[in-house]
């Protein structure tokens, strides 16, 4: 019970509720989190399209991942802000809604995924890099990182189908 408590609390404080009864404040938020969210799917595409050997061949993994990757942690940042603002909202509707909790499990193995990635596979890089075909630790690290984030983005847009 208590944690139905702090959720209801957090979308009753005075955020959550200048967020909820703005006729404008939820929609913005939501277009900028949406729009940073096509910038973090679609710069991480790039790199884990690469590392599958589909696209950007002609790129070391190294170099393209230099030049994009500042871009996609910036966009996840305005994205884990505003998603953290709308999620306060309505917090005590978000918590228990099943697509939202999948969304946000999908997010943490997209995190996971390259944890494991930057700490084991990435090490050899040097041996690869500049290579068309990566070894088969960068591919299913790729392959991971595009189906969690389609599923990030699927169950993110059904959020707004259930609540």
């Amino acid at each position: 019970m208590a944690l139905e408590d702090f959720f209801k609390g957090l979308q009753e404080s005075p955020i959550g509720l200048a967020i909820r009864e703005s006729a404008w404040m939820f929609p913005t938020l939501e277009s900028i989190h949406v729009v940073a969210l096509v910038l973090v799917a679609g710069t991480i595409s790039i790199v884990d399209l690469r590392l599958l050997g589909v696209s950007s061949r002609n790129h070391s993994i190294t170099k393209l991942s230099n030049e994009i990757l500042p871009w996609t942690w910036s966009a996840f940042v305005v994205a884990a802000l505003t998603g953290s603002l709308l999620f306060v909202s309505n917090a005590s509707k978000y918590f228990i809604n099943i697509p939202f909790r999948v969304k946000m499990v999908m997010l943490a193995c997209a995190g996971l995924n390259m944890l494991i990635f930057n700490l084991i596979t990435s090490k050899s890089v040097h041996n690869w890099d500049n290579e068309v075909a990566t070894p088969v630790g960068a591919k299913i690290a790729g392959t991971l990182s595009l189906i969690f984030w389609i599923l990030v983005i699927a169950f993110g847009r059904w959020i707004g189908f259930t609540l």
